[in-house]
């Protein structure tokens, strides 16, 4: 199973004024904008991304950060066989992607995705 990418996410109180800051400070650029969820990336290289949230659509909190993988199902199957807490179930979510969130030993909660 591959890991495609990972991505920081921020939790903030004002995304326009998170936005703001990495785009003029950091020269990053939207590449997407849902609202809740922004998603900045370099210009340059489009795979070095930061996501920007004020909270999760759909989850109880916000992740640290989001690593999608190319079999989302293995890696939620892989997550319960461990005993690891899930703390947002497999989900088909309406923007096009499947995911779960787990929280690791440390207690930070991951994202685990793939786009469908």
């Amino acid at each position: 199973m591959t890991i495609k990418r990972v991505v920081p996410d921020l939790e903030t109180q004002s995304i326009e004024q998170a936005k703001a800051f990495y785009v003029q400070v950091l020269g990053f650029e939207v590449v997407m904008d849902q609202g809740w969820i922004v998603t900045l990336a370099d210009p340059d290289r489009p795979e070095v991304q930061l996501s920007l949230m004020t909270h999760d659509e759909t989850a109880p909190v916000v992740p640290v950060a989001s690593i999608e993988v190319d079999d989302v199902d293995a890696r939620y199957a892989a997550a319960k066989a461990s005993g690891a807490e899930i703390v947002h179930e497999l989900t088909d979510e309406e923007w096009g992607v499947r995911r779960f969130f787990v929280r690791d030993p440390g207690g930070h909660v991951v994202n685990v995705l793939s786009h469908r």
